[in-house]
Parts: structure tokens; C-alpha cells; sequence
């Protein structure tokens, strides 16, 4: 079976953030993620990782102005100066957090924003941060994200993240796989997973329509994870899914899956 890391954002909502390391490690994962840490101190964050034995795989760079419905902002003309602050700080709670991989979240083109601007604001500033991240010991990922759960999002196609990262160079950017936007965006997962493991740095996982765990929904799990195995991944897999009831209870696919 691959190497699973708990979300922690999604997952065991039962208790406040912080806590939610203690039940991660008690449930049986070893590896966990979340999508921003800046609420808390750096500091914190590490002494919990440190009392579970859990590796920090992932988090994502500042999104932003999330409440006015910002999702990062590579790709946002304007927003230069705050991308590259948010650069700063990611890479200082990485260091904190001996992470290796951060999240650079493209973001929602705003209307009236021609394309090739996006596209060339999204390249100049991808390829300064990863420059900085490179230096820092850390590698970049971009996740296309599927347009029915955020309309207008820059990045889409695992095509397209692929060919960003051969051009920006896989010491630097690597590709974030969610299984659950290809299946929505594309479809045909385990050739895509195939096609583009070398540029793979991250797998993410959950059910489709709802976004569940797996075994809730229309995804051959059995299938999927034996192709990860085959194809020799070694990275985390993030369980990046809302379950469909008390987080504990619906880990039993980790039973049902296991080979």
C-alpha cells in the first residue's frame, strides 16, 4: 500500500487543529499535511509533529485573500509583491517544519484578465519561486484543480502541469496528482499517473462526486493503488477528503484496500 498522510485541514474535524496531529498518529498515520499552517506558530506546529513521530509532507503557500474568494495568487496581475512575501514566509515554516514540498497555488484569473497575461504572470513568478525554494532545500508543487469545485482556476489539465514543470525543471517543480480533480477534470487516472510519474511529486487522493474517503463513491480503488505500487511511487499520498462521518470510523478503507 502506498504511504498515507492525513490531512489534517479535512480530516478529524472532531477536535481543534492542533490536536488533531495526537489523533492522527494515534488512528496509524506516520506522514500528515493541511492546506495553510499561518494561523499557528511555526514552533507549535513542530513540537506537536515532533510528539507523534509524523512528517510534515505538504502545506500550501499563503492563498491570498481567501474570504474574498482568492486561491492563490501566481497567476494574478498586481499581485506580485504579495506572491513573492508569501514565498518568504511558506518557506520559513518549511524550514521550521523540515517539510520538502510546498504547495504553489495558481489561483483564479480575475475577469477581464486576458489569458496570455495570466499565463506570463503565472510563469515570471513560478519560476522566482522556485528559484527561492530550490535554494531553501524545498521543491514546489502545482495541482491542477478541476473547474467545478473552483470555477476560473488557472491550471486545469495534468498536460499542462507537466509541461510547466519540464519547463521550469523537475529539480525544482514537481507535479501535485490529485486523484480526485483528475477523475473529475479527465478522467482515465492510472494512464495519466503513468504517463506523468516522472514529473509526480505528490499524490492526493479522494472519492468522487462528494469528495469522501475512498469506497463512498465511483472510483476502483483497488485499481488505483495497485497501479501506484506497480509504477513504483514513493511519495506520500494525502487523504485530502471530507469524511462522511466521524473521521476515525471511516478509515476502515485502509482495511478493505490493503493487499
Amino acid at each position: 500500500m502506498p504511504r498515507f498522510a492525513a490531512n489534517l485541514s479535512m480530516m478529524f474535524n472532531e477536535v481543534g487543529f492542533l490536536d488533531r496531529f495526537d489523533a492522527a498518529a494515534r488512528a496509524g498515520f506516520r506522514g500528515v499535511e493541511f492546506l495553510f499552517p499561518y494561523e499557528h506558530p511555526a514552533a507549535e506546529i513542530r513540537r506537536r509533529l515532533d510528539a507523534n513521530g509524523l512528517t510534515q509532507a505538504l502545506f500550501n503557500m499563503p492563498p491570498g485573500d481567501w474570504a474574498k474568494g482568492e486561491r492563490g495568487l501566481a497567476s494574478l496581475p498586481g499581485k506580485q509583491a504579495e506572491f513573492r512575501a508569501g514565498v518568504g514566509r511558506a518557506l520559513e515554516y518549511a524550514a521550521a517544519l523540515d517539510c520538502k514540498l510546498v504547495h504553489c497555488m495558481a489561483g483564479i484569473v480575475p475577469a477581464g484578465v486576458a489569458p496570455a497575461t495570466a499565463a506570463a504572470v503565472y510563469a515570471a513568478n513560478l519560476a522566482w519561486a522556485a528559484e527561492q525554494a530550490h535554494a531553501a532545500g524545498v521543491k514546489l508543487v502545482i495541482e491542477p484543480i478541476n473547474h467545478r469545485d473552483m470555477p476560473g482556476y488557472f491550471l486545469n489539465t495534468q498536460a499542462q502541469g507537466a509541461a510547466i514543470v519540464e519547463a521550469i525543471g523537475r529539480d525544482r517543480i514537481g507535479l501535485q496528482f490529485d486523484v480526485y480533480h483528475v477523475q473529475v477534470t479527465e478522467g482515465d487516472i492510472t494512464k495519466r499517473m503513468e504517463q506523468h510519474l516522472p514529473v509526480i511529486a505528490h499524490m492526493q487522493i479522494a472519492d468522487v462526486p462528494a469528495r469522501n474517503e475512498p469506497g463512498t463513491g465511483e472510483i476502483g480503488w483497488d485499481f488505483v493503488f495497485a497501479r501506484m505500487d506497480a509504477l513504483g511511487y514513493a511519495g506520500w499520498v494525502g487523504c485530502e477528503y471530507r469524511p462522511a462521518g466521524e473521521t476515525v470510523a471511516g478509515l476502515a478503507w485502509m482495511k478493505r484496500f490493503a493487499r
